[in-house]
């Protein structure tokens, strides 16, 4: 029999039930004897200390077990917003995945964020609503919840008895059942997607039989189209045997072509009891064995020294690695997540689904702390989180770290004490701005005229880009003009550089031409490092550049007696709403937010609405900022301050040169 692997993330909103039915998926394959609860600190996929502690996932954790000839590998993902860097990087990786929503709160902000990117991207993904046992539940409104909050392409596939209660149970649809009928719900769903399936509804709908649909619902859940819906509890059991036959009938698994070409993506990065670093690789063709050397970080090479893969419920040593699975490798020291394992063409590198961090903060070292050993352990949490932006400034002598809220910054500090020693604080957090460049401008610098102190000759011209378009070097001379070298030092200085803008951020959008270059015999590429970063800013001086913060969406759903102190509130928080609408006996107010009020706008939130408003916010765009431009501390030896640059890297060079 041919085994195919599945490779399944489980994604919820924080306390849906996502860990709790891990557990209960495991122990249903026989995976582990006993259920372990979260909040006992037991479970099979929280094994940090901290998560045990905090009954919350806070790193992805991979397990595997069988159903049938499928190998499943469960990755179990993150459910609080703070740590979506997390999910990112295992959207990349999976075959299918399971979006868990509770019951009895339904549909909450993180569980709308993950429904859009899984079908942006489509994902196969099935629904199952956790918590049928519990007081509260519901089922006919919540299916209307899900229709109208998440997506309408939703199929319920079954009923529920005695919901609310201790004996709540889920009964799934069989042929007998009405909704599987020929000109039932669930084909009328089916039609809306496929021409030929429609033509069959509508003309000759005996053609229609069970199997028929069956095998119709899992093409198209296969295609992302549509999303099944089923009921359970992760701690009863109640419906999870029908939703393991699902994931096993109606998610896409694959055997994999281990003769192809070698193809992978490194979605983590963890360090082992020795502090040696483990890579975390999903393989998409061919097979990577021990032994093997890898292309790893800039332009170096690691030989693999170990490979564990995935299997009932543990990682179990291997000699290789092949197409479909999940590996972890030892031995690449300069690997990094995101890293494409041979093939590029075959594998998912890691891309930016969901927004970028939008705050910041300071990292204080604790009295007797030394400020080495605070550095060397961020960087090792850097390697874990890279959007952590770690980010220091050597005069200062200050190092910061970007978030996604407040919550992060908890759970580094912890992590901090509790894995490296380190004690710290931090200061107050503060929003991370970019700069958007106004308009085109240049500037250059020729070799052997004052004041260029360098022997080489560059000249930049920058442009504005649309947002997300990133930063574009081109060349307006001709590429063999002078060595290869020469030019790539200028554009990686030239990235290196937009890192801070005219007002210390930076600068994400830009085209920048190079226009001029020249060079004499003597010329290294330390010349063109050190004089590239005094046109540029020059060229930014001459466009201008515009301080913009980040905008957060926002819903916020308050009872209809509180709207009266809830718009206020907003107006003092900088936000500009829409107009309120009504639903049922609550307002329901949509808008935008500065990035830097969402927080204390969270904190505020229970006493001007009885502690019944809920606020969702997502990063939405820029948009520059009202009133002076807010500045950021610079970190280079900045190129603004001709006289403060060239004193700075003149000690540099000769401190190098001895």
């Amino acid at each position: 029999m041919t085994t195919r692997t599945l490779n399944l993330g489980i994604l919820a909103h924080v306390d849906a039930g996502k860990t709790s039915l891990t557990e209960r998926l495991l122990h249903a394959a026989g995976v582990i004897d006993e259920i372990g609860r979260v909040d006992d600190g037991n479970t099979q996929t929280d094994s940090l200390a901290l998560e045990r502690q905090r009954g919350i996932t806070i790193k992805s954790a991979v397990v595997s077990f069988a159903v049938d000839d499928v190998t499943v590998n469960l990755i179990d993902t993150p459910g609080h917003p703070d740590f979506i860097a997390e999910v990112e990087r295992v959207l990349s990786v999976l075959d299918g995945a399971v979006l868990v929503v509770s019951a009895v709160e339904g549909v909450q902000a993180q569980t709308r964020v993950l429904m859009r990117t899984l079908r942006r991207l489509r994902i196969p993904t099935l629904v199952f609503v956790n918590k049928i046992d519990r007081l509260g539940a519901r089922h006919d409104d919540l299916l209307r919840e899900l229709a109208d909050k998440l997506t309408p392409a939703i199929v319920p596939m079954g009923s529920v008895r005695r919901l609310g209660t201790r004996e709540a149970d889920f009964t799934p649809y069989d042929g007998t059942d009405p909704a599987f009928a020929a000109t039932g719900p669930v084909a009328e769903r089916l039609a809306e997607n496929d021409d030929a399936y429609l033509a069959a509804y509508v003309d000759d709908p005996a053609r229609l039989t069970y199997d028929t649909l069956r095998r119709e619902l899992a093409a198209q859940t296969g295609r992302s189209l549509v999303h099944p819906v089923y009921f359970g509890s992760a701690v009863s059991g109640a419906g999870v045997d029908t939703l393991t036959g699902a994931i096993r009938e109606l998610l896409p698994a694959t055997a994999g072509d281990e003769r192809g070409p070698v193809s992978g993506s490194v979605f983590k990065v963890e360090r082992g009891a020795a502090g040696e670093k483990i890579a975390y690789v999903r393989m998409f063709s061919g097979a990577l064995r021990v032994r093997d050397r890898l292309p790893t970080g800039d332009d170096t090479e690691g030989k693999v020294t170990a490979i564990s893969v995935f299997d009932d419920g543990s990682s179990v040593r291997s000699a290789s690695v092949g197409a479909g699975r999940i590996g972890k490798l030892w031995g690449l020291g300069d690997i990094r997540i995101g890293d494409v394992i041979g093939d590029p063409g075959a594998a998912t590198a890691a891309r930016h689904h969901f927004s970028p961090p939008t705050l910041a903060t300071v990292v204080v070292p604790g009295d007797g702390t030394d400020r080495g050993a605070v550095h060397a352990a961020l960087t090792q949490l850097a390697e874990q989180d890279p959007l952590i932006n770690l980010r220091q400034d050597e005069i200062r002598q200050e190092i910061s770290v970007s978030l996604y809220g407040e919550v992060q910054k908890e759970v580094i500090q912890a992590t901090l004490a509790g894995e490296y020693g380190v004690d710290v604080t931090f200061r107050e957090t503060t929003t991370i701005c970019i700069e958007r460049i106004a308009g085109a401008g240049s500037a250059v610098e020729v070799m052997g005229k004052d004041p260029n102190p360098f022997l080489a000759t560059v000249g930049l011209r920058v442009e504005p880009a649309p947002p997300g378009s990133g930063v574009e070097f081109r060349l307006e001379v001709e590429l063999g003009s002078m060595p290869y070298a020469f030019m790539k030092a200028i554009e990686d200085t030239v990235r290196a550089t937009l890192r801070e803008g005219l007002y210390g951020w930076t600068v994400p959008d830009c085209a920048v031409v190079l226009t001029r270059s020249g060079y004499a015999p003597e010329t290294t590429a330390g010349d063109f490092r050190l004089l590239t970063p005094l046109v540029l800013m020059a060229a930014l001086k001459d466009a201008g550049t515009i301080v913009c913060e980040p905008m957060h969406h926002f819903r916020l759903d308050v009872p209809a007696d509180t709207l009266g102190t809830a718009l206020p509130a907003l107006a003092r928080h900088r936000a500009v709403p829409h107009t309120p609408s009504v639903q049922g006996s609550s307002y329901v107010v949509e808008g935008e937010i500065p990035a830097a009020q969402v927080h204390a706008l969270e904190q505020q939130l229970p006493t001007l609405t009885s502690g019944e408003g809920v606020l969702e916010a997502s990063f939405a765009h820029h948009q520059p900022v009202q009133g002076p431009p807010l500045t950021r501390s610079r970190t280079d030896h900045d190129p603004l301050n001709r006289k403060e640059y060239l004193l700075s890297v003149v000690r540099r060079v000769s401190a190098g040169a001895q």
